[in-house]
């Protein structure tokens, strides 16, 4: 039982889908978000560090609960860590989210409605699928295939730098080559 000089605050789980991005540093990776969390009614603020994040990403925060004098109750999480969806309606939105250049949230909603959970597979093995799609043609399928492997790319390396020690690896040979 805590006494009430006890000042240390539990830290908790929460887990759910981001609804919404509010805001996003992509040079420190400060993240404002609107999380749908398992077991509360309404939408969650969350704050924390993540190298890249979209709506309909599945979130798993560590952290504790914080009232702001501005923004009042918000989840402030010391741990941040990211996965992509696996529902139809969570793919639907990460995709339309705009983090894939010329996929906006109405051909989002077709691509998914044609490969439902298999729509990442599709983009990424098979994208001459894509033609399937109503208002998608050669051109466009490439673009969205480039497009879903360039944003992949980057997320891989913003991840990859968003650990401390693999930051700090990295720097220490920068700096070793410009010595040399």
């Amino acid at each position: 039982m805590r006494s009430a000089t006890d000042t240390t605050t539990s830290r908790e789980t929460l887990v759910g889908s981001v609804e919404r991005v509010t805001f996003h540093n992509e040079e420190n990776g400060f993240a404002v978000l609107k999380v749908k969390a398992r077991g509360k009614r309404d939408l969650v603020a969350v704050v924390g560090h993540a190298a890249s994040i979209s709506a309909g990403e599945f979130i798993h925060a560590v952290g504790v609960w914080t009232t702001d004098r501005t923004h009042g109750l918000q989840f402030k999480a010391d741990l941040l860590k990211t996965t992509p969806p696996t529902t139809a309606e969570g793919i639907e939105k990460y995709l339309g989210s705009g983090m894939v250049r010329g996929v906006g949230p109405k051909l989002a909603k077709r691509i998914v409605d044609a490969f439902g959970q298999e729509t990442f597979e599709t983009i990424e093995a098979s994208p001459e699928k894509l033609k399937g799609v109503s208002g998608i043609g050669e051109f466009r399928a490439g673009k969205i295939a480039a497009g879903w492997a360039e944003q992949k790319a980057v997320r891989d390396i913003m991840v990859f730098f968003a650990l401390p020690w693999r930051r700090d690896v990295a720097c220490g040979a920068y700096f070793q080559d410009l010595r040399a």
